[in-house]
């Protein structure tokens, strides 16, 4: 896949993002298939049939225990074989238990934007190890 198109799909992520009522972090997942067309996408929030009331958006620890991340969200929906998929995430990579998923579904490219947010750089060397182990070409380009 070419800049011009992983570029083009991290426009749309970014759009995508702003679904989400999470008044912090506003995440978004497109994964695309080997021949270049969205197969699924996510953003994260609560589950279906969950109220999203502020309190629980708010509060940090309760929201963490209650959101489904982007990329849950983009797999489960997906709802058929990713093999060979790309997924375009932003604003940065996937978390460590993200990235298992990832390798669980078959995805074998991730791109995404370079972020040094000292909160999240433990777990994005982790997603690094997890994804080179498992072969999964990682890119990671300035916004």
């Amino acid at each position: 896949m070419s800049e011009k198109w992983d570029r083009r799909y991290l426009e749309l992520a970014k759009f995508v993002s702003q679904w989400s009522k999470d008044p912090s972090t506003k995440t978004c997942t497109i994964i695309v298939s080997p021949d270049n067309f969205v197969v699924s996408l996510g953003y994260n929030g609560l589950p279906k049939g969950v109220e999203d009331t502020g309190y629980r958006l708010n509060e940090r620890e309760l929201k963490y225990k209650m959101i489904v991340h982007c990329e849950q969200n983009a797999i489960i929906s997906a709802q058929r074989n990713l093999s060979g998929c790309t997924l375009y995430t932003y604003p940065f990579m996937p978390c460590a238990p993200c990235a298992g998923m990832v390798i669980q579904a078959g995805i074998k490219r991730c791109v995404s934007y370079v972020n040094l947010n000292p909160r999240w750089q433990a777990d994005f060397e982790l997603t690094k190890v997890m994804f080179q182990e498992a072969g999964v070409t990682l890119n990671l380009y300035e916004e």
